[in-house]
């Protein structure tokens, strides 16, 4: 705990309680090993249907974006160079690093992760390799049927969750629309989806400001470094219900996104989009401010 908590070099734990550094790497493995295996059922469980109708009506409270399951993005997560892996983990920012995906509820909890994906890998590749990629691709989310928008009776729209442009637009996963020559329906539209997506994006920066050693560098062995962001993962989710959370602690963190890259949507996606896109322009989904805020 006081590596996660304070991002201590194992040198200075060496000294502070007088073990070794290979055995204070190995305590720091099991114990993240440990966490993980303890909390995740507990505090990372998969959503059943009910479950994603209770996140959903969250975020149409806080966000006003109604039929939203989760916001989604990946993190770089800084790291030594991996033993014999070449430039896999070399990222556009010219550092070595891993990714962690996630996908997060309207109260900064993770609800699923997915760690240790190549850094030179993009958003889309790391999502659509990943289990919950594979569920959403698959429809075994067990999301809630097609339902009405608030105070419409048709058509029945999806639950969806909301990313950036790096991700490929599909029926149950919203994208902006790119920034070129944007009409206002669709500007409105943008600032809609990112109330969202700045969800994900504080939850990334309470978990960071909380565990500090996302701060630095991780000079551990991949495979325990992989472990000590799980273990930070499940130990945010369980702050985060105990204690909530400090909104400070949300306006910075030293994760960093990954470059938005070209991914093609498909029709019945683009569909899904203009009719939220509508919905917000209509008297039932507007918001008051929306026009002073683009």
């Amino acid at each position: 705990f006081r590596y996660l908590g304070t991002g201590q070099s194992l040198a200075s734990l060496h000294f502070a309680f007088l073990v070794g550094k290979s055995t204070a790497s190995v305590i720091i493995r099991e114990t993240c090993v440990a966490i993980w295996d303890a909390l995740h059922a507990a505090v990372m469980a998969q959503p059943h249907k009910e479950q994603w109708k209770e996140i959903a009506d969250v975020f149409q409270q806080t966000c006003q974006f109604p039929n939203c399951a989760g916001a989604i993005d990946g993190k770089h997560i800084r790291i030594k160079k991996p033993v014999r892996s070449g430039s896999q983990y070399y990222n556009y920012k010219k550092y070595f690093s891993f990714v962690l995906f996630a996908m997060c509820d309207a109260n900064y909890s993770f609800r699923y992760i997915d760690v240790g994906s190549y850094g030179s890998r993009s958003d889309s590749a790391v999502f659509a390799h990943s289990d919950f990629g594979k569920l959403l691709h698959d429809k075994a989310l067990d999301l809630p049927e097609h339902t009405a928008l608030p105070g419409t009776t048709s058509p029945a729209m999806p639950f969806v969750f909301v990313g950036d442009e790096a991700f490929a637009l599909g029926e149950n996963l919203m994208r902006p629309y790119s920034s070129r020559g944007l009409s206002l329906a669709r500007r409105v539209f943008n600032y809609r989806l990112t109330r969202v997506r700045r969800v994900v994006e504080c939850a990334f920066g309470i978990l960071a400001n909380k565990w500090r050693f996302l701060h630095t560098p991780i000079h551990l062995k991949l495979e325990t470094a992989i472990s000590a962001v799980k273990a930070a993962c499940v130990l945010h989710n369980f702050v985060r219900a105990r204690d909530g959370y400090n909104f400070e602690d949300s306006l910075t963190h030293s994760l960093h996104s990954h470059r938005p890259s070209v991914v093609r949507g498909h029709r019945q996606g683009a569909a899904v989009r203009e009719q939220f896109t509508a919905y917000f322009m209509s008297p039932h989904g507007a918001l008051p401010w929306q026009l002073d805020a683009i």
